[in-house]
């Protein structure tokens, strides 16, 4: 399901809600004091392991890389049977064909970065380019970057207006939006640059590239969950949420599943309205199934660093 808003009145992005960050951290910490049973635990890593979108986004990134990351994406740990997959595998656009064939008839989908990626400081029919060339290779997500700087100067019109346009030039593929909240300096930012992207036709609001900090702090994304569900409330349209980039251990995992649950409901809880942009997160969160399944950790040896 894709974001439609054709005939959704656009509000005064400069006239967003404030946000009161003492209260935003006060309700983070009362996400991370939740504890978690035994049973819920287990149902947990599993939905985590599911939502990770494994990524590679290197200038060195070779076919065989790829290849190898998308193996394990459809093989995590065949050492324990059962186990689901990732959600997705995300790449450069030139690698998407490569990542399309070895992932075929898998159901693990293929995201493309685009429009400049990291920087976003690229001319619009770049981005066009970028991003058409990234869905004609196959791609079904594409996770596009803002222009922080037009952005950061007050510009929210230009940043709408650039990302309806990519929205289009997507086609069928869904659409993450990348705010980059590690440059937007205040949570009032992020909240407003969550409106725009969703208004503009969002299908994703997206933490971060991973390459500045901070990253996904909860803090970032309790006030990106909550401009969702304030979207949902005003428009009936539901917007998926990807916290990327500094996720890396299980706890913190749940502890974003608990707060995804408490702020928009179990509704959003599949890997169809919540990702894990966090490669890293996959070997720790597989040590802590094993760990529930075995009782004992099983070695770092064991699980492949891509």
């Amino acid at each position: 399901m894709k974001n439609d808003t054709t005939n959704i009145v656009l509000p005064d992005f400069s006239k967003s809600p404030r946000i009161d960050k003492v209260g935003v951290e006060e309700q983070v910490a009362k996400f991370q004091k939740r504890s978690v049973k035994a049973e819920t635990k287990k149902q947990g890593l599993r939905m985590a392991l599911n939502m990770i979108d494994l990524t590679t986004l290197e200038g060195k990134d070779t076919p065989g890389k790829v290849k190898q990351l998308c193996y394990k994406a459809q093989h995590v740990h065949d050492i324990l049977p059962g186990l689901p997959k990732v959600a997705a595998v995300c790449v450069y656009p030139s690698m998407v064909g490569v990542s399309v064939k070895a992932l075929a008839g898998s159901g693990v989908k293929v995201a493309s970065v685009s429009t400049a990626f990291p920087s976003g400081q690229s001319p619009l029919s770049v981005k066009l380019m970028d991003t058409k060339f990234a869905v004609s290779e196959g791609a079904d997500e594409i996770d596009m970057v803002i222009s922080r700087g037009k952005f950061l100067s007050g510009e929210y019109n230009f940043v709408f207006d650039e990302i309806a346009v990519i929205k289009e030039a997507c086609g069928e593929a869904r659409l993450k939006v990348i705010l980059e909240t590690g440059e937007l300096v205040t949570l009032d930012n992020v909240r407003r640059a969550s409106d725009i992207a969703m208004y503009a036709g969002a299908d994703f609001i997206k933490t971060s590239t991973g390459k500045i900090q901070p990253a996904a702090t909860m803090q970032v994304t309790c006030v990106m969950l909550e401009a969702i569900r304030d979207f949902m409330d005003t428009t009936g349209i539901k917007v998926g949420m990807k916290p990327a980039g500094g996720i890396s251990n299980s706890k913190l995992a749940l502890h974003n599943l608990v707060m995804v649950n408490e702020v928009l409901g179990s509704e959003w809880l599949s890997n169809e309205w919540f990702r894990f942009g966090a490669s890293s997160l996959a070997n720790d969160v597989l040590m802590q199934i094993i760990k529930t399944e075995t009782g004992v950790y099983q070695s770092s040896n064991y699980f492949s660093i891509d």
